[in-house]
Formats: structure tokens, sequence, C-alpha cells
């Protein structure tokens, strides 16, 4: 039987590395490359040009960025979910929409192998390693980069030696460009003192000078579907989000969390589609659903986002999580007016049909249509009756033994 690996290929050092090192092997060798956004067209034609010039039998491509909103990023805006209140969780959905991607084509195509090119020190290796199992539980999985620990210059050495030239990329830092933002890695998201510089970011240096501009996102049911008044799909939306944002640096940053692994991580990003949007649906949220709703909105928000950057997303609880998140947006539609400065933003207004503020019914601070000063006393009076028992039992107010 004919050995048939089906390799995630980015086109970088270490995937080109492992098509050569498959070869050597005995495999049959095909790449597949999901585009969960950042990747220009003449990128993937390089992509593919290079697959087929390493020896690959079949190269795919494919274009998931629908799919990445609809099946993940949906949920990440309905959520509000930033990690550690900042970090939006771009390469996390990326990457489960990638492999989910991966193990269709292998199915499709008849691979008996799945391979990642993901290193042992990272959370990519958890999150490929857990769909490709749980997904193709059949399928025998190879992952050379982390089995070899070889270093970057062996790995280059060794496709030297195959004849293969590799187009000069050395950067200062690694970027991970995708549709809900870039993520950047250099030397100084080593050091938790170190400060990203401004260039280390795709947007670059931002002038001061910049005019504020001002922008209007709709919502329908939850879901981002207009720009200043014009309707747009959810993909072309975030795109152009990200083109304006970007010129004023909105949404750059730096996270330091828990990996999967258990060590502290840092990342700079860059998202501003994803900051706008997010801040925008959350305030507009807040003018639509009860106090209560908004509570548990944000615990299980948080708690899909864990779900889905530590490699859980294929345990039921997320489904379950995403039908609560899609049930609570049902009264979410309307739309949110924001003011860009460079560096910053800020909601300006919000309005709905469906509104829960209305100053006809009460006014915060001045009075009420449904109830009387009488009955607003008596309410007051009754609400603390259980702290005035506690402190006539002997409680102390604040805590003194």
């Amino acid at each position: 039987m004919t050995r048939h690996a089906l390799l995630a290929f980015s086109g970088g050092l270490d995937t080109s590395f492992c098509v050569l090192w498959l070869r050597d092997q005995g495999y049959k060798v095909s790449t597949v490359t999901v585009d969960t956004g950042g990747f220009p067209p003449a990128e993937l034609k390089r992509i593919e040009e290079l697959s087929a010039q390493l020896g690959a039998e079949k190269h795919v491509t494919i274009n998931a960025q629908a799919e990445l909103f609809d099946r993940y990023l949906r949920y990440l805006v309905y959520g509000n979910v930033l990690r550690g209140g900042l970090y939006p969780l771009s390469v996390s959905a990326e990457r489960v929409c990638q492999a989910a991607r991966v193990v269709a084509v292998a199915k499709e195509i008849g691979a008996t192998t799945l391979v990642h090119g993901s290193t042992g020190a990272g959370n990519d290796q958890v999150r490929f390693d857990v769909a490709f199992r749980a997904l193709a539980p059949e399928l025998n999985m190879l992952t050379p980069i982390r089995d070899l620990a070889l270093s970057r210059d062996e790995e280059m050495a060794f496709i030297t030696s195959k004849g293969v030239v590799m187009p000069d990329k050395i950067r200062a830092y690694s970027i991970n460009e995708g549709l809900w933002g870039t993520s950047i890695g250099g030397s100084e998201t080593h050091n938790p003192w170190s400060e990203l510089p401004e260039q280390a970011y795709p947007g670059g240096v931002i002038k001061d000078d910049q005019a504020p501009t001002t922008l209007t996102i709709g919502f329908t049911q939850g879901v981002p579907t207009s720009l200043d008044g014009q309707d747009m799909d959810p993909v072309a939306l975030i795109t152009r989000l990200n083109e304006l944002g970007r010129q004023y640096g909105i949404g750059r940053g730096v996270h330091l969390g828990d990996t999967i692994l258990g060590i502290k991580g840092r990342v700079g990003f860059e998202a501003p589609a994803a900051h706008l949007l997010v801040t925008a649906h959350r305030e507009l949220e807040k003018l639509v659903l009860t106090g209560k709703q908004l509570f548990w909105k944000e615990q299980m928000g948080n708690l899909y986002g864990t779900l889905l950057h530590e490699g859980h997303f294929f345990d039921p609880l997320a489904r379950d999580i995403e039908a609560f998140l899609t049930s609570s947006q049902r009264p979410v539609t309307g739309e949110a007016r924001l003011r860009l400065h460079p560096r910053t933003f800020s909601v300006l207004g919000i309005q709905s049909p469906r509104a829960l503020m209305n100053a006809k019914v009460a006014a915060y601070g001045e009075g009420s249509a449904f109830w009387t000063g009488a009955e607003a006393a008596g309410f007051a009076k009754i609400y603390g009756v259980s702290q005035l028992l506690a402190l006539q039992a002997g409680g102390s107010p604040f805590g003194e033994k």
C-alpha cells in the first residue's frame, strides 16, 4: 500500500523541509495551504510553485476565510472574546480551522498520513494534534520538526543539499497574518520588560497628526453586516476594518499569558477589526440585553475562548456554549458609531430597535413613570434588610475581629 502523506503547507522553512524529508522516507507527498487571511495572490502562487519544486505530487489551495468567520470568529464576536481582556484569538481560530480543512482534504484524496510542521515549543502543535486525532483517528500522524528537533540552520542545509533554494525571508520578527489579526514575535517579546517598537507592527510607525475619522458599524443578530450604511459580508467588512484601523494603529498590543504547555508566553499583535468589532458589539449589547444576560455572557464567552485557545474546540461543551451565545444574539441588532484617533478609538453612540433604555419610562438620576418616590423608598429599605440583620447579629461592617 502506498504511503500517502498530506502536509499542512505554509511555504516556509519548516514545512519545506518536511516535504523533502517525507519523500526521503518513501512517502508520496501532497500539500495543502488553507488561506485564513494574510495570503496575497502572489504569495499563494509562490507557495504552489514551491510545493512542485520540492517534489510534492499535488498541491491544494483552499480559501477558508468565510468558513473561518462562520464556524469560529462569529462566536468570538458573540462572546466579546479578548483573552486577558486584550488579545483576540486569531491564531487559535486559524489553526483549528486549518486543521479541520486539512483532514477533509486528506479524506478526499485518500491520504494515509497527516503531517504538520509545528515545533515542540508552542501551542500550535497541540491544536493540530488534537484536531487530527479527533477528526481522523484512523489516519497516521507525523510531526518531523518536533520529532527531529533540528535547528533552522540544519534544516536549511538539508534543503540546500537537495538543490532547492529558499527565498531570503530572514526578518527580525516572525509574523503570522490572518483575517482576525497579525501576531508578532521577536526578541522583545521574550522579555516581559521590553517594549515592542512601532516599526515591528505591519502598519509601521503611526503619524500623530492624522485627523480623526468616524465610522458606523451595523449588526444583525450579533453579526457585523454593514459599514457606514453599506451592506457587506463579514469577511469583506473585517478586511476593510483592518485596512482602516491599521492606518491609525488600532488594536495593537503585547499579550502575556499562560500557554497550553504551562509556561508563560508573550506575543505582540495587531488586530484592528477584532478590537473595533468586539468593542462596538459589547456596547450594543449593553443597550439591548438584560444585566443577567450580560453577566452570564461574559462568563460563557471567556470559557469559550479558553476552550478554543487551549485545544479543546471539539469538546461538546463548546457546541453547548455556541448554542447559548447564538440564542443571546437575537436582540443584538443595531448600530455603533466609533471615532478613530491615532492609537486609540472610542464608541460615540449606539442605537437599536430593541433598545432597553427608554427615557420615557425612567431616566437615571431624574425620575420614573413606573414608581413613586414612596415606592422607591420602600424598595431601598427592604433591599438592605439582610445586611441590617447580619450587623445586628454581631457581624462587623468592615471585617474586623
